[in-house]
Formats: C-alpha cells, structure tokens, sequence
C-alpha cells in the first residue's frame, strides 16, 4: 500500500500561470496551449496574479478573461513569491491534473500537449521536462549557469538516487491528488525542486521528456543567481525527513 493517494485515469487537466509582468508572452503562451491542448482535456487555464502584478500583465489577463471565459480563471494568490502562487493554484486546482509553467515562454508552451498525452498514458506519475536529455537544449544560457546546472543536476540525482536529469526545472505535470496531499514548505522557488523530490521519497513514479529551453525576452527574473543555492538546503532536509512528514496529517491519516 503506497503512502500517498494513487490515480487512475487522466480526466482533464488545470494548467497554471503565474504572473508577474508577462504580456506578449502570456497572450502567447495561452494561445499556443488552446491551439495544440484538445479543449475537452483542459479543466481550466488558472492565471495567478498577486499585488505585485503590474496593470499591463492585468490588462492582459482580463482580455484573456474576456475572450475565454469557460476556461480562463484568475487566482489572487495568498502566499507570497512564486512557490506560495503555486501552492495556492493546487489548492484552487479542479482538474484531475495540473500543469505548472511560466508565462514568459521560458517553459515552452508547444510541449504541453505532450505532457498531457504522456498524462494519458501514464496518470499515476509525474510527467517532467528535461533540458538535458537528448531532444532538449538551452538558448540564451550564460556558461556559468549552464556548469552550475549541470552540477547541481548531478548532485541532487545522486542524492536522491533516481536518473531524473533535471529536477530544478519546474515545468510538469502532477495528479492533483498527489499535489493536494503533500505538505509543501517552499514559497520561492526552490518549490520547483520540492515539488519533484517529495514524490521522489513518496515512491511516486516520475517519467521526463526532452524541452527547449529559451531566456525570456519580456520582464525581468524574479530569481536571482545566487538564490538558486537555496536549493541544497531544501533538498538535503528533503532527503533525509520522515517519509510521512510529507504528508498533510489528513492525507497521511
């Protein structure tokens, strides 16, 4: 008997999208995933906006509210920073899935069908993207980061002893009931990894697919380089906490 609670069937599907400062892209983003994901598969498109959201990203949203408005709904997160968004869209999220990307086109909106297919296929696991793996690649990456990425790919595989090439990137596809169920601590981004390594330790089964990875070209990163360190603190505590402390006491009761 599994610690968590297990999925059967893939039914539909809540993609979320945190915004900050996203216009163009966001626009984009939602027009490349109504064209390539079937309608009948998507639950609803959640767009998370919060007091730091800028007028321009909202007048967007409210258009996009407009145009959609079966499928389009928006989130006024509660907890701050993108992790907290996150953690407020599982909440919210009613499909049997969920998808988490960006708006910015850094987490290329052509792949998502894919996600949601392998889904099909595969609805008790986690479908994730790799940029390592053969078929994806980075453009627009400094050298630096790329060493870095690297290193931190191998260390965090190593430690959780899976061959899961890219557990930092945050573009996949969960069962919502698994998401509902964990106990997830992570406000900033550092959420990406503990939304991977918690079902790692659960025993929940994760499958990658190849994505291509390009620097956003509208707004600026709310994740600073040297923040990306705080990922060893969450994976180590992670690695070696109670299996059961991942759980929400309702979930692991």
């Amino acid at each position: 008997m599994s610690l968590y609670p297990d999925t059967t069937r893939f039914e539909s599907v809540t993609i979320v999208l945190p915004v900050i400062n996203e216009t163009f892209s966001l626009r984009q983003s939602v027009d490349i995933l109504l064209r390539d994901v079937p309608r009948t598969d998507i639950r609803e498109l959640l767009i998370v906006v919060c007091a730091r959201t800028t007028p321009a990203s909202m007048s967007v949203v409210d258009e996009l509210k407009r145009e959609h408005p079966d499928l389009v709904m928006v989130l006024n997160q509660k907890r701050p920073f993108l992790g907290g968004a996150l953690r407020d869209a599982f909440d919210a999220a009613r499909g049997s899935h969920v998808i988490i990307m960006s708006s910015d086109l850094e987490t290329n909106p052509n792949e998502a069908h894919l996600l949601v297919e392998q889904s099909k296929a595969h609805p008790g696991s986690i479908i994730t993207t790799s940029r390592w793996i053969r078929g994806g690649s980075f453009t627009g990456y400094s050298r630096i980061k790329l060493v870095c990425n690297w290193l931190f790919q191998r260390f965090f595989s190593v430690l959780y002893l899976t061959r899961l090439t890219d557990m930092t990137y945050g573009y996949r596809i969960f069962p919502t009931r698994l998401v509902k169920a964990i106990e997830w601590e992570e406000l900033r981004h550092p959420f990406n990894l503990e939304s991977m390594i918690k079902p790692l330790r659960l025993g929940v089964p994760a499958l990658e697919i190849p994505s291509v990875w390009t620097a956003r070209q509208e707004g600026e990163s709310q994740n600073p380089f040297f923040r990306n360190f705080e990922y060893f603190r969450t994976g180590l505590k992670v690695r070696f906490a109670p299996r059961r402390s991942l759980l929400r006491r309702d979930a692991a009761g």
